[in-house]
C-alpha cells in the first residue's frame, strides 16, 4: 500500500510540475513578437546576426558595373592594351580578380608576350584561343604573374616587370573609378 501511494504521489507532482512549466512557457510565439518590436526599436544596432553579412568584401577586386566596365574597356582601348574588338569583360572573364587580368594586359603589352598565353599561365585555365606561338610551356596550374613572365620570357626581370604590371593596373582601376 504504501508503494502505491508513494507512486500516485510521485505521479501527480510529476504531472503538476509539467503543466507549470508549459504554462510558464505560454502559447506558442506569444512573446516572440514583443521580442522582435523591442530588438528594432533599439537606436543604433545594426549588428547583424546573419554570419555571411559580417565577412567584408574588397570592392577593388569585385566585377565593375557595366558603366565601369565600359569606361574601363575604352581606357584600355585608348592605351592601346585592348585589341579593338574586344571587351574587359571577355578579355577577363577567367580570372578571379579583376586587378589580376589588367596586370597581365599590362605585363603583355610592356614584355611584348602574348596575353592570351599569360592568361593560359595566370589561370591555369587553357581557353579556345590559340596559344602555339607561346615561347615558353603553358602549364596547367595556375601561377603568379612573375613566375609566368620568367616561364614565358626567362632573359626578363620578372620579378620588376609583374611589380609595374601590378602598379599599372591599380592606377587603371583607381582612374575609371572601380
Amino acid at each position: 500500500m504504501k508503494k502505491s501511494s508513494f507512486a500516485v504521489l510521485f505521479l501527480a507532482v510529476g504531472v503538476s510540475f509539467g503543466a507549470a512549466q508549459a504554462n510558464a512557457q505560454g502559447p506558442a510565439g506569444a512573446g516572440a513578437t514583443d521580442a522582435v518590436a523591442r530588438s528594432s526599436t533599439k537606436s543604433g544596432n545594426s549588428h547583424s546576426m546573419n554570419p555571411i553579412k559580417w565577412i567584408k568584401k574588397d570592392k577593388s577586386t569585385a566585377a565593375p558595373s557595366t558603366d565601369k566596365n565600359l569606361l574601363l574597356t575604352e581606357h584600355l582601348h585608348e592605351k592601346g592594351l585592348l585589341a579593338a574588338n574586344s571587351d574587359v569583360s571577355s578579355a577577363c572573364s577567367v580570372f578571379k580578380n579583376l586587378s589580376d587580368c589588367l596586370a597581365s594586359l599590362h605585363a603583355s603589352h610592356d614584355t611584348g608576350l602574348d596575353f592570351n598565353c599569360i592568361r593560359a599561365d595566370v589561370t591555369g585555365v587553357q581557353t579556345n584561343a590559340d596559344i602555339s606561338g607561346c615561347k615558353g610551356p603553358i602549364g596547367d596550374k595556375a601561377v603568379s604573374l612573375q613566375d609566368a613572365l620568367k616561364r614565358l620570357k626567362p632573359e626578363i626581370d620578372a620579378k620588376s616587370a609583374a611589380k609595374s604590371a601590378e602598379q599599372q593596373a591599380k592606377d587603371d582601376l583607381k582612374a575609371v573609378g572601380a
